[in-house]
């Protein structure tokens, strides 16, 4: 295939499908890891269940012997409300397995086709949540391990030409926050409130800041965690 490619996970919805689009208009062909396959989606898509490490690592091998993957994001996450209430590790082994373990699995696999051409793009999507958030206590700590693990990974290849970086988004118009802060509830009023910009960002958003993190230009750019949150990790709003 004469066309990079770029391997995004979690493309159904939201920001990973946004970036899936983001790359495909740049000339990529796009390969889309979900459990379920967006409507009309112009590349290769693969169904597997990230919380499975068996069924990904077959999806990985396969993928990897088809296709030359040059750039990965891995945007694949689930958040579930979690506090210290006697219950906080509800979730945890479901949370840690596709936010952080499967990150790592993905990276592992591209590694060595990324090495051997001596160039590679690596995009991890963290977020604003692991600087702390109430009700996020599971969730932010596997964020936060997605930045440890990509300033780590960083350090490891930027001799081969493979950079690594971590996205870490804000409150983002996706089907996740409309599900914890429904439109026109009382919550997502004062959610909106707490954002210094106002409002909530949109997928497009990230995906801008995606594909300045996977052009060929961004080559001197590696280990950095980027906040696209409006302002919520600069400020003194609550959180």
């Amino acid at each position: 295939m004469d066309k990079p490619v770029t391997l995004v996970t979690g493309v159904s919805r939201g920001i990973g499908l946004a970036i899936a689009h983001e790359q495909i208009q740049r000339g990529h062909h796009v390969v889309g890891f979900a459990r379920s396959k967006p409507d009309n989606f112009p590349g290769t898509f693969v169904s597997v269940d990230l919380a499975d490490r068996k069924a990904t690592a077959a999806a990985l091998a396969d993928v990897t012997r088809r296709f030359k993957v040059l750039r990965l994001v891995n945007n694949a996450g689930i958040a579930r409300f979690t506090a210290l209430d006697g219950k906080a590790d509800a979730g945890f082994d479901e949370m840690m397995a596709v936010n952080v373990r499967a990150v790592l699995q993905c990276i592992d696999a591209v590694a060595p086709a990324m090495r051997a051409a001596r160039f590679g793009r690596i995009v991890n999507i963290g977020s604003r949540a692991s600087l702390g958030k109430q009700g996020r206590l599971v969730y932010g700590a596997s964020k936060a391990a997605v930045t440890g693990l990509t300033r780590t990974a960083a350090i490891e290849m930027m001799r081969d030409g493979v950079t690594v970086n971590c996205i870490a988004p804000g409150p983002i118009e996706t089907d996740m926050i409309r599900q914890g802060y429904p439109v026109g509830s009382a919550e997502r009023a004062r959610f909106t409130a707490e954002v210094p910009m106002g409002r909530f960002g949109t997928p497009e958003e990230i995906a801008a800041a995606a594909g300045y993190f996977l052009s060929d230009a961004a080559g001197f750019t590696t280990g950095q965690v980027l906040f696209v949150c409006g302002g919520l990790s600069v400020s003194l709003a609550p959180v």
